[in-house]
């Protein structure tokens, strides 16, 4: 695919927006992959070729967080070893992913986590500055957590955010920390799956990874000076356009 000028500012301006929504919430995917399926490309490459903006967003989040003084390698580090597997038969079902029957599907996984997220389902809220607590029902559902950002990547920060926030008992700012983190090691698992088995448009991925950067680094500022106010309202709209987009459009 040839990389023209308009395609390639397409690419950085959705990977900006995509960067700075994914580092806050989730759901940025819903941005890119459309994009890259309008500039031509059959579905599985644009799924593959996304996974490229998703570890430069993520390298440039994780480094935004820890130049704030805010990590945990060693969770982060467990979580993500967890997640890979997950990634790895995500992104080989992935790979021969076509058609729009997930979307619904989607749609219905984003609904049910907004009323969890928004009710608390009976669980009470994360305390700031708690220490993780749940540590093996954590690591165990960031197996599934895995899968599905492997498979599709879309939305997959929607489910990390509860399992870190509600079950693990972290503040806001700190699950977005862990959630960056564990997003770039798996997208690097999913991302050599799906270069071993689909056409990666490397060209096309690497300004679009450009755009994720900028975005990621914007979002880490902004989940640490603007804290928890901003990180919800974000989280909220971006969900509920994500199911609206799915479920009519």
């Amino acid at each position: 695919m040839d990389v023209e000028l308009w395609k390639a500012a397409l690419l950085f301006a959705a990977g900006v927006a995509s960067g700075w929504i994914n580092t806050l919430a989730g759901g940025g995917s819903i941005l890119t992959v459309p994009v890259m399926v309008f500039l031509g490309m059959p579905g599985p490459v644009a799924n593959g070729t996304n996974r490229i903006g998703i570890i430069a967003q993520n390298i440039a989040s994780v480094w935004g967080f820890f130049r704030k003084g805010y990590s945990d390698f060693k969770l982060s580090a467990s979580l993500a070893a967890c997640a890979s597997v997950g990634a790895f038969f995500g992104a080989n079902a992935g790979v021969r992913l076509d058609g729009v029957w997930f979307d619904r599907i989607l749609a219905l996984v984003m609904v049910g986590v907004l009323i969890i997220m928004m009710t608390g389902a009976g669980q009470k809220p994360a305390q700031a500055e708690g220490k993780a607590k749940n540590l093996a029902l954590g690591h165990l559902l960031f197996v599934g957590a895995g899968f599905w950002g492997g498979f599709i990547q879309i939305g997959v920060g929607f489910l990390m955010m509860p399992i870190l926030n509600r079950v693990m008992g972290l503040d806001l700012v700190r699950t977005n920390m862990h959630k960056v983190f564990v997003a770039l090691v798996f997208s690097v698992v999913s991302l050599a799956v799906f270069a071993a088995q689909v056409k990666i448009e490397w060209a096309l991925g690497l300004v679009l990874a450009a755009g994720y950067a900028v975005g990621g680094w914007l979002g880490a500022n902004s989940a640490v000076t603007k804290g928890e106010g901003l990180i919800k309202k974000v989280f909220y709209l971006a969900l509920a356009a994500m199911v609206v987009k799915l479920l009519f459009f």
